[in-house]
C-alpha cells in the first residue's frame, strides 16, 4: 500500500516529498551483510513484541505507562532511539496532542511520550499487523477525501476531550520527509476549541546517530508500507529528538490556534509564550 493517494481533490493536502528525499541517506548504508543480520534480529524482535499487542487494551491501572513503555520497547526493537526536551510534560487530562508528520513511526514516537486516540487516515485500518494495532487503541479513522464525514471527526474528538481523553492529531493532513513539511489545516483544532480544552504541540525531529538529519523514517512518495519498515530496520541508528512546546490554551478562533500550534512545532514565531500559553 502506498503513503499517498493519488485523488484529486482541493482540500487534500499533497506533498512534494518523494523518493528523491531518502537519496543521501541511502548513500550511508553499511555492508550487505551487517545490514542483514541487523534487519533479520530487528525484524525478530518486533514480530515478537507485536504478540503482546493485545495487552495494551486491557483496562488495568497505570495503563498509559504500560503504553508509553511498549512503544519505547518497540522503537528499540526498530532501531530507533527518543531524546526529549524543552518544556515538560503536564499529566493534564483531556488534551489534544499535535506534531509534525514524518512516518508512522511518529505513532510509536507519541506513544512513549503521550499516549492517547491517533486521528489517523482510515485505511490504517486495513494495513497488517498496524492495523490491528489501530483498532485495539481506538483510532479515530479520517477519510481524507470525504469532507462530508469531516464534522463528524471533529465532534469525535471534541467528545473524547470533554471526557477527558488524550487525542493525538497530525494537522498537516500527510506525511512529509522531515526536511519539508506542510502547513497546519485548522480543522483538527475545532474539536479543542469546541471542547475548550488545551492543545500540546510536539516538535519531532529524526537524525542519525552523529546529529544529521535523517529521512530514513520518512513514509512518502510512492513508498510501500514494507518499503518503509525495511529501511528504519536497515539503518544502523535513528534518532528522533521530541521537544514538548508550550501548552496552548484554546480560545475561540482555530485558525488563530492552528497558527499558534504550527509556530511552536516550527520554533518561528514567540507567540507561544503570550496570553494563549502556559508557559512552565
Amino acid at each position: 500500500m502506498s503513503s499517498h493517494q493519488h485523488v484529486d481533490n482541493v482540500w487534500l493536502p499533497r506533498a512534494s516529498c518523494g523518493s528523491h528525499c531518502h537519496a543521501a541517506d541511502l548513500a550511508h548504508a553499511s555492508r550487505p551483510a551487517v545490514v542483514a543480520l541487523r534487519a533479520a534480529v530487528r525484524m525478530c524482535c518486533v514480530v515478537t513484541l507485536m504478540a503482546a499487542v493485545p495487552l495494551l487494551a486491557v483496562p488495568l491501572p497505570g495503563k498509559s505507562r504500560v503504553q508509553r513503555m511498549y512503544c519505547r520497547i518497540m522503537l528499540r526493537c526498530l532501531g530507533v532511539r527518543i531524546t526529549v526536551s524543552d518544556g515538560p510534560i503536564r499529566n493534564l487530562r483531556g488534551v489534544l496532542v499535535v506534531s509534525g508528520h514524518v512516518s508512522w513511526v511518529d505513532i510509536f514516537v507519541i506513544g512513549a511520550v503521550l499516549p492517547g486516540s491517533f486521528v489517523a487516515r482510515a485505511d490504517l485500518i486495513e494495513w497488517p499487523a498496524l492495523g490491528f494495532l489501530a483498532r485495539l487503541m481506538k483510532v479515530i479513522p479520517i477519510e481524507r477525501t470525504n469532507l462530508r464525514r469531516l464534522p463528524d471527526v471533529v465532534r469525535t474528538i471534541a467528545d473524547r476531550l470533554r471526557a477527558g481523553q488524550t487525542v493525538v492529531a497530525f494537522p498537516e493532513g500527510t506525511t512529509w520527509c522531515g526536511v519539508g513539511y506542510g502547513s497546519f489545516r485548522p480543522a483538527m483544532f475545532q474539536g479543542a476549541v469546541d471542547a475548550a480544552r488545551p492543545v500540546q504541540p510536539l516538535r519531532l525531529t529524526y537524525h542519525h546517530r552523529n546529529g544529521a538529519p535523517s529521512t530514513v523514517p520518512a513514509f512518502i512518495g510512492d513508498d510501500t508500507l514494507m518499503d518503509s519498515v525495511r529501511r528504519v530496520i536497515t539503518a544502523r541508528l535513528t534518532v528522533c529528538h521530541v521537544a514538548v512546546q508550550s501548552l496552548q490554551l484554546p480560545g475561540g478562533d482555530r485558525r488563530d490556534l492552528a497558527a499558534r500550534c504550527e509556530a511552536a512545532v516550527r520554533g518561528t514565531d514567540n507567540r507561544q509564550a503570550g496570553d494563549h500559553a502556559l508557559v512552565a
